[in-house]
Formats: structure tokens, C-alpha cells, sequence
């Protein structure tokens, strides 16, 4: 029974701990968005603003995942399915990304790159 009793006050500082990092965490993501000194560049969004917030935002998330879902523990398939969705994850954003690359564009203006030619076609 003092076995037991002893694992939980361990346990119970070690999630006191997450708990009060994750607040942490959220306060410096807070500031990152509101407060002039913790902004990185010129004033407004940058792509240094977003990737502190996506690193406070992925270590959050990552310790919420390891402590508190208790994934520190499980066996080595639940890692491999991680590993896994995360390259998966990854593939689907280097697709996205790729598209804007595209060199086979969608003409909008086609009536002026046309001069009227298309225009003309359809009428007669």
C-alpha cells in the first residue's frame, strides 16, 4: 500500500510540473502575439512569429501527448504509427507547397491574352 501511495506523489509532481510548463508555454505564446518586445522582425506577423509559435505549439502538444496520454510507456508499434502519420503529414504539405510551383498556370485573363480571339470563335 506504501508502494502505491509513493508512485502517486511522484506522479503528482511530475504532472504539476507539465501542468505549470504548459501554462508557461501558453503565456509566452500569448506574448509572442500581443506583446512589442517578444516580437521577432518588423511589427506584425512573420515567419519568425510563426515558427515560435508552432515550436511552443508542437511542444505543447508533444508533452500533453508523452505525459498526460501516457505515451512514454506504450510499445514500440505505437511509435511506428507516429513515425508514420508524421511523414505522412509531411508528403501532404510538400504537395501543397509543390502546387504553387506549378509551371502549367490557369489563364483568367484569357479574353485580353486572347486579343478578343476567343470571343470572336464563339460568336460565328
Amino acid at each position: 500500500m506504501a508502494d502505491t501511495t509513493h508512485d502517486w506523489a511522484h506522479h503528482k509532481k511530475i504532472y504539476t510540473i507539465i501542468g505549470v510548463l504548459l501554462f508557461v508555454c501558453t503565456g509566452l505564446t500569448l506574448a509572442l502575439g500581443l506583446w512589442a518586445p517578444f516580437d521577432v522582425g518588423p511589427p506584425g506577423p512573420t515567419p519568425g512569429d510563426y515558427v515560435i509559435g508552432l515550436a511552443l505549439a508542437g511542444t505543447k502538444a508533444s508533452l500533453v501527448a508523452v505525459i498526460f496520454m501516457h505515451l512514454n510507456h506504450e510499445k514500440g508499434l505505437i511509435y511506428k504509427t507516429l513515425v508514420f502519420t508524421l511523414l505522412f503529414f509531411v508528403g501532404l504539405m510538400a504537395l501543397t507547397l509543390f502546387a504553387g510551383f506549378d509551371p502549367i498556370l490557369e489563364q483568367y485573363d484569357t479574353l485580353e491574352t486572347t486579343n478578343g480571339k476567343l470571343m470572336q470563335s464563339i460568336e460565328q
